[in-house]
Order: structure tokens, then sequence, then C-alpha cells
């Protein structure tokens, strides 16, 4: 029914954002210290934007008569957004989300460019929407780790 590139992509996309939520849902929990409020705060606010994306991209690969993968063909990738053994490594956590947006902004990109190949303009359209989103937290932590660095 679709380019393969695509459904691949889709599924990828689909599981990063999965993993995304458990992370950010861990890391929420476990941090501590003055300093870590806004970073809970901002980790439990992405946490329904995540999951209303993996909806977005389940919806679409189920419109392309595929299915999205289920938790037994779960890989994790997001070594650096592991919680932290200390409960107040505000940075490992900023940092670890700032790698998982550029892995997703990376994904979406390859996303963008084989939708448009292979002719796909509805999940061209979904990956820019939420290419936007990912460069936005991206843009986010940034700003917390020039704050917290002092940079």
């Amino acid at each position: 029914m679709t380019n393969q590139q695509v459904t691949d992509l889709l599924k990828k996309a689909y599981q990063d954002e999965l993993e995304t939520v458990m992370n950010y849902l861990t890391n929420s929990i476990v941090l501590e210290g003055i300093s870590a409020e806004e970073i809970k705060e901002s980790l439990q606010t992405d946490i329904q934007e995540e999951l209303n994306h993996a909806e977005m991209l389940g919806n679409r690969l189920k419109q392309l008569d595929e299915q999205p993968p289920g938790s037994a063909e779960f890989e994790a990738n997001q070594m650096s957004l592991q919680p932290p053994e200390d409960s107040t490594d505000v940075m490992s956590v900023v940092e670890g989300v700032l790698d998982a947006e550029e892995d997703a902004i990376s994904t979406y990109r390859d996303l963008i460019d084989a939708a448009e190949a292979a002719n796909d303009p509805v999940t061209e359209d979904i990956a820019v929407t939420v290419l936007a989103d990912e460069e936005a937290h991206r843009t986010e932590f940034r700003g917390f780790r020039k704050e917290y660095k002092g940079d």
C-alpha cells in the first residue's frame, strides 16, 4: 500500500515517542531538589504531547494497512535519558532530553523526505507537524541547559 521506508520510519518514530513518554515520566518522578522543579514540570507537560504524537503515528500506520508495533517489538535506545543515580543531577536529564530530541528531529526529517519521495502528503504533513513540536522542545531544553550551566 505504501513505501516500506515510510512504514519503517513511522514504526520507529512510534516506538521512540513511547520510549520518550516512559523516560519523561520516570525522570519527572525521580528528580529531586529545588532546581529540578521546572524540569519536572516541563517533562510532565510534554508527556501528553509525546503520547499524542504516538497516537497520530499509530493511526497513520493503521490508515496505511499496517499495525503499530507492540511491546514485544520494543527495543530501548534512549540510554542518555535514563534516570540518573543522583536524583539531583538535573543536567544529565536535560542532556538526555536534548539527545532524544535530536534523534526525533532526525527521524522526522527522514520521514518527511521519504513521504515526499513516496508521494504521501498525509504522512509528510504529520511529520512536519510533529517536527515543529520536537524543535520547540529542543529549544526549551537548550534554554534550560544555558540556565543551569550559566552559559
